[in-house]
């Protein structure tokens, strides 16, 4: 299985061109999972829903869609780790009722968090229940140096089954800083390298795409034979597609899968494609 997302479902401007042009906010994830089957919840690092919203999501979409959320900014940035055991039993209590269409627990952690901090990722690691797939995404250069550190972060996950974040924002990058959204999002995206592994059953890819759909194509050329690999060796992979503003990331994500070459809900008409166009009076 092959879950495909973006990291938003709640767009406005999706509205006309994705979603039906009437598409309600409370509709958006009804209709974005007739899209995709997967999505990267970005909102819970930023803040905890509530319960009842909870409830609404898990509602919202089919039995064989996947959620994946991030733990909260508080405990992978403020908490850094440390003595965060009551703040993640919290988070994890309240996300409960999602655990049957929980894809995977993201963990990102800021390029602050070094290799010296590998024990306060083991000890993280051992809180989260085994019923749930982590992924973990690190920022410090240390761990893409090809040395010991990154050798000891990798070992420490594949002898945990825990999933290494992979993100991939060299397109991005290879644009000029032309408008307000290209600026913002190559100051808040990481410039890292890409180093490719897959340590657990689930890797993730989160590609950042560039403005220009065709151009992405020389970025994720060599990601079709890895995703190839990876669905041939029984592993179940996750790729979540952003552009500086979202703005054409279920293009992007389409246009990944004609290349790839296999079945997928999103090669499907959208919402919009198949709502009834106006005529319009000659």
């Amino acid at each position: 299985m092959l879950y495909l997302g973006c990291p938003q479902w709640s767009a406005a401007h999706w509205k006309g061109r994705f979603f039906t042009s009437d598409c309600k906010t409370a509709d958006m994830l009804r209709e974005y999972a007739q899209i995709f089957n997967s999505v990267e919840g970005n909102t819970s690092f930023y803040a905890s829903p509530k319960p009842e919203t909870i409830t609404t999501w898990s509602n919202a979409v089919p039995d064989t869609f996947r959620f994946t959320f991030k733990i909260p900014k508080y405990i992978s940035h403020e908490l850094a780790l440390s003595q965060c055991q009551q703040e993640l039993k919290q988070w994890l209590d309240l996300f409960s009722p999602l655990f049957s269409r929980l894809g995977m627990v993201m963990l990102q952690l800021p390029a602050s968090c070094s290799p010296e901090y590998l024990t306060r990722i083991t000890d993280f690691i051992a809180q989260i229940p085994k019923e749930l797939t982590l992924g973990i995404e690190v920022r410090h250069r240390d761990f893409f140096a090809k040395g010991d550190a990154e050798k000891r972060f990798n070992q420490l996950l594949m002898h945990t089954g825990v999933n290494r974040i992979i993100m991939d924002t060299r397109p991005l990058f290879s644009e000029p800083p032309a408008t307000p959204a290209i600026i913002d999002a190559q100051q808040k995206k990481p410039r890292v390298p890409v180093n490719v592994i897959a340590t657990a059953q689930a890797p993730m890819l989160r590609f950042v795409g560039c403005s220009d759909l065709a151009a992405n194509r020389t970025f994720y050329a060599p990601w079709l034979n890895k995703i190839r690999g990876w669905l041939n060796e029984g592993r179940t992979p996750y790729v979540f597609f952003h552009t500086a503003d979202n703005h054409d990331a279920p293009l992007l994500a389409r246009q990944f899968i004609e290349d790839l070459g296999i079945p997928h809900q999103v090669l499907a008409p959208f919402p919009a494609e198949r709502q009834p166009q106006q005529q319009t009076l000659i």
